[in-house]
């Protein structure tokens, strides 16, 4: 009697076993496992167009990770954090904070809002950096504590689902005044200070693949259209660094 060989580690059953077990059902549902890997059926739309989504909302998940430590870095270098206006950085920081408890209310999958998280850490500091850098450190510290404590209150069962709502309703005008209070603060200054082209360059990229990934993850037109407005406004800031790029680092530092 022939004894019952069993799959070994590295074996293609094994590594298919391991690729379901990372995939489904947290980036396909099973039957779109089937038709992807199994069926080897690529042009199965529905199910390709699952792949492309998680896959491009874990991807800005994992880029926000690091979107704006440049910016974070130049200002710490430069020890300065001229040319950012806080105001901007406020306005910003309301959008963000909107999304994220927007999505955590709905139930959203984490691949379609996770950036939110990592972007307000990284927004909060750069909002500190800009008050310690400006003199003004026990502002910061003040922003910090009012920030964090507002933000503990929304996401709390005290807060009314109408209340988050009206809050990503509010991200549109949010973004836009925010976006052209840095613009006002570029033109005025015919240069863009220290901002980093890495940071404005992948927000701007991320910002156009939230488009798709809010459409076939949330199906939430209020998330949609936020998206296409950042990108709009983001496009205006990518397009004023553009224009700025080569302007000398003496006139930036005389004015």
């Amino acid at each position: 009697m022939e004894a019952e060989v069993s799959p070994t580690f590295g074996s293609p059953f094994v590594k298919m076993a391991a690729l379901k077990g990372l995939l489904v059902p947290h980036i396909l549902p099973e039957h779109c496992y089937d038709e992807l890997f199994l069926s080897f059926n690529f042009l199965h739309i529905p199910c390709l167009k699952i792949l492309i989504s998680k896959g491009l909302g874990f991807g800005i998940v994992a880029g926000s990770l690091m979107v704006k430590l440049p910016q974070i870095i130049k200002i710490l270098r430069a020890k300065s954090a001229e040319g950012l206006s806080f105001h901007s950085i406020l306005l910003e920081l309301l959008a963000i904070t909107g999304t994220m408890a927007y999505s955590i209310s709905k139930t959203f999958p984490f691949s379609a809002w996770g950036e939110a998280l990592f972007l307000m850490i990284q927004t909060v500091a750069i909002g500190f950096l800009v008050q310690y850098f400006g003199g003004h450190t026990g502002r910061g510290v003040s922003f910090l504590v009012a920030y964090f404590g507002v933000l503990a209150l929304l996401l709390s069962s005290l807060t009314p689902a109408g209340v988050v709502t009206a809050l990503q309703a509010s991200n549109m005008p949010a973004v836009v005044i925010s976006r052209l209070l840095q613009a006002a603060t570029n033109y005025r200054n015919g240069h863009t200070g220290q901002l980093s082209a890495v940071t404005v360059f992948l927000l701007f990229a991320g910002s156009l693949a939230r488009i798709f990934t809010s459409i076939q993850e949330t199906g939430d037109p209020l998330m949609a259209l936020t998206y296409v407005v950042s990108s709009a406004c983001n496009g205006v800031i990518t397009g004023q660094l553009v224009y700025y790029w080569n302007v000398p680092l003496d006139k930036r530092k005389k004015e």
